[in-house]
């Protein structure tokens, strides 16, 4: 699992820093629609990775 979360997570961040580099608005942090979903993607992602990671720790 942890393989397939980081592969989602890793594109997800992908997406979002793609969207942002191409998007006024997110570059600007006023996120359109879009870059707000992108955004709110990898932040889900994120934080169920990192939570996989602690529950890994002895």
């Amino acid at each position: 699992m942890a393989d397939s979360l980081h592969t989602r997570y890793m594109a997800a961040s992908t997406d979002w820093r793609t969207h942002r580099n191409g998007c006024e608005p997110c570059r600007t942090e006023q996120s359109c629609p879009t870059g707000q979903r992108l955004f709110a993607r990898f932040a889900e992602l994120q934080t169920a990775y990192l939570n996989h990671l602690r529950k890994q720790r002895p």
